[in-house]
């Protein structure tokens, strides 16, 4: 047989030990806080049925998913439809329900929408989940971006109090607070505002031209923002109308009165300036840790999806894209018959949040270890010393571990050493003789002697 060079397919990858640690200690912590505010953990299945998902992304999203091929000789169905009818063509439209019926899930969202239409009956509303799962997108690899990738959502569905997204503020605040950031901004805006904006300048029909525009104005500046929008068809007078708007100055309140006086002929965007409103009177009834809340005019995330409140969360302590976001949506599961069902709801970009954590060296020490204790012994008999003392170790739920006798005490201290296993007990028989132990620090070399009860007593801080 040919030797076959090991890989992993372009946008995955592999995790190693001290990776999965640290991705254990985001994925916890962020649970930890979902748990807190009332969401129940949720999963679905890795595959959905193709029907379920195509459609709902938008024809470039569905290009994105992952299709799985039936088993069986399909091949065979596709030559059959083609004799019974000389019109069937053989291009990817026809062939693709012959040959797949299911797919990897490409983002949490749809099936969540599944599964609260399938299990409405037994949901009680509202209904406050999150998943911590993985995704898969047939997307171009690249820095930053993987074709399989973890997703931390939190959602609640079949509520409209504003409540929900202030708390989705306190959650970022203090999930992020926990991981250890210090410097980090909430955005929000609000979808009704947006239109607002393009309603005064009898653009309404051009509201996905406005505001693709205005989002770039972080990155491309406001001259950038006037050609775009004069490309599409904004004339000078709109521009100079939009302009203000846009620059908004100044504090929360000093932005929003400013933009209530701008769409004052907009019912729907003084609604959405409302709605802004009542989210900051809800924060000021709680004190936040670390995170600055900021009105944002030009934040149009998924505008397609979102008809409320939108959410974006940027570190400003590194270069780095958006760490969270999300929004309000309204029928949100009205693409599988279940009419009128509002919703809101966060993500958290977990492996765009490692990156942070790494470079700015905000993970804990602990997070490299596994192991706490590792016995090594000299010899069989020291092994069979240590078989009682492992397993009362382990009762009291220390990280331990026996080296198999046999191999020498350097290579011994080697294993410890390569798993930064912070500390070993050392077996000879003089051990065997006093019944006391021997610990070695790692770290710093020290030796000292404890009995078995005398290291569980102070397991907890640090031997």
């Amino acid at each position: 047989m040919a030797s076959i060079k090991p890989s992993v397919p372009k946008g995955t990858r592999d995790f190693s030990p001290t990776e999965m640690v640290r991705r254990n200690f985001i994925f916890d912590t962020i649970k930890s806080v979902f748990r807190k505010y009332g969401y129940q953990q949720i999963e679905t299945p890795s595959m959905e049925n193709l029907s379920t998902l195509t459609g709902k992304y938008g024809d470039e999203g569905d290009k994105l998913i992952f299709k799985i091929l039936n088993s069986g000789d399909f091949w065979n169905e596709a030559e059959s439809r083609k004799q019974k009818s000389e019109s069937f063509e053989f291009n990817s439209k026809t062939l693709t329900p012959i040959i797949s019926e299911k797919a990897l899930r490409y983002d949490l969202t749809v099936p969540f929408a599944r599964y609260v239409v399938m299990h409405q009956n037994e949901i009680t509303f509202p209904f406050k989940r999150f998943q911590v799962q993985p995704v898969w997108r047939a997307d171009r690899p690249q820095k930053g971006r993987y074709r399989e990738f973890y997703q931390c959502d939190a959602d609640v569905v079949g509520s409209d109090s504003l409540l929900n997204e202030a708390e989705f503020i306190l959650i970022y605040d203090e999930a992020l607070s926990k991981l250890g950031l210090k410097d980090f901004t909430i955005k929000i805006n609000n979808r009704k505002v947006l239109s607002g904006i393009a309603e005064v300048i009898d653009k309404a029909d051009n509201i996905i031209d406005l505001t693709v525009a205005i989002d770039k104005l972080d990155k491309i500046g406001l001259d950038g923002v006037i050609k775009e929008l004069l490309e599409k068809g904004f004339s000078v007078g709109d521009i100079e109308k939009i302009k203000p708007v846009i620059l908004l100055e100044g504090s929360n309140a000093i932005k929003l009165e400013n933009l209530r006086n701008a769409l004052a002929g907009s019912e729907i965007g003084l609604e959405g300036c409302s709605e802004i409103e009542i989210v900051f009177d809800y924060l000021n009834n709680f004190k936040l840790q670390t995170a600055i809340v900021e009105l944002d005019i030009t934040l149009a995330r998924g505008l397609n999806y979102y008809t409320g409140a939108i959410f974006e969360v940027k570190t400003n302590e590194v270069a780095m894209g958006s760490i969270g976001g999300g929004g309000r949506y309204d029928d949100l599961t009205g693409m599988f018959g279940l009419k009128g069902l509002t919703g809101v709801g966060i993500s958290f970009g977990a492996d765009r949040i490692y990156d942070v954590m790494d470079e700015l060296n905000l993970f804990p020490a602990a997070s490299n270890e596994s192991t706490q204790l590792l016995i090594c012994c000299f010899d069989k008999d020291g092994e069979r010393f240590a078989l009682p003392i492992l397993q009362e170790l382990r009762n009291q739920e220390v990280n331990i571990e026996l080296y198999p006798a046999g191999a020498k005490i350097k290579k011994q201290l080697d294993y410890a050493n390569g798993k930064n296993i912070p500390y070993v007990i050392i077996i000879g028989s003089e051990e065997m003789e006093s019944g006391l132990l021997t610990i070695k620090n790692m770290k710093t070399g020290d030796q000292y002697k404890k009995t078995v009860k005398e290291i569980i007593g102070t397991i907890g801080e640090r031997i």
